[in-house]
């Protein structure tokens, strides 16, 4: 595959950027104990975003792996996991707030601390957001992958130390032109005492064809409707369907 784009995000960094329909996004962890927390937007109409309430309700998970896709509020596939080492990748916990920050591993502030202050993914995501066109009004549930969270019958939530491993990965594939949003920032249920710092590898490549046999595609009648809404709505941005 012919490699496009290969960004490494610090930790506490972040990226954004337009991503065309038909590629494979591969995110690899370089140390142990990875979390990144992502936002998608449609980039032919960024009202358009991930919907977490029904792309978990129409798969019948909490939480994403292999074979699941991230769908829209309009029903539509924004990206699909094709490869995934881990098997679960969090969903629920939301991103990190300023707040939680400071209360967690203490205060600092970039006047004090130059680049070694911890950021959150609340600033983060506010700053990209700005760069394209968007604001904080357009925040919406962040997907946190390399991350466990699992919920136990009383309704708590729980996270799992040191799920991710140095090297794991996951990867997704663009089912239309996206806004793909990253904040490299600890997981908001994380408790370990030291600012969670771990570099992340983002490779953008072609995809390929998608062919008949294809498991996200064919994972369960839910996603296929929805593959099926974002071909005819490619086809009408492209000219009508005939």
């Amino acid at each position: 595959m012919k490699l496009n784009v290969m960004k490494y995000v610090p930790g506490g960094g972040k990226w954004s950027g337009t991503i065309k329909r038909g590629k494979s996004i591969k995110f690899t962890a370089l140390e142990d104990g990875a979390n990144i927390s992502l936002l998608l937007y449609s980039a032919s109409d960024t009202a358009e975003r991930y919907n977490m309430p029904d792309t978990l309700k129409a798969q019948h998970t909490s939480h994403l792996t292999k074979g699941h896709v991230l769908m829209s509020d309009n029903g539509r596939v924004l990206t699909s996991i094709t490869d995934d080492s881990l098997g679960w990748h969090d969903t629920i916990s939301g991103y990190i707030t300023r707040r939680i920050v400071d209360e967690r591993y203490g205060k600092t502030t970039y006047q004090d601390n130059r680049n070694e202050w911890y950021r959150s993914g609340e600033e983060n995501f506010a700053v990209e957001l700005f760069r394209n066109g968007l604001s904080v009004r357009d925040l919406v549930p962040a997907v946190n992958l390399f991350s466990k969270v699992y919920c136990t019958e009383d309704g708590n939530m729980h996270f799992v130390p040191a799920h991710a491993k140095k090297g794991d990965y996951i990867t997704l594939r663009t089912e239309q032109d996206v806004l793909l949003i990253v904040s490299n920032t600890p997981n908001a249920l994380n408790q370990t005492i030291n600012y969670p710092s771990v570099p992340i590898k983002i490779e953008i490549t072609d995809a390929g064809k998608l062919s008949d046999d294809d498991l996200c595609l064919n994972f369960c009648p839910e996603n296929k409707r929805a593959f099926e809404n974002t071909w005819d709505y490619a086809a009408l941005l492209e000219g009508g369907i005939n």
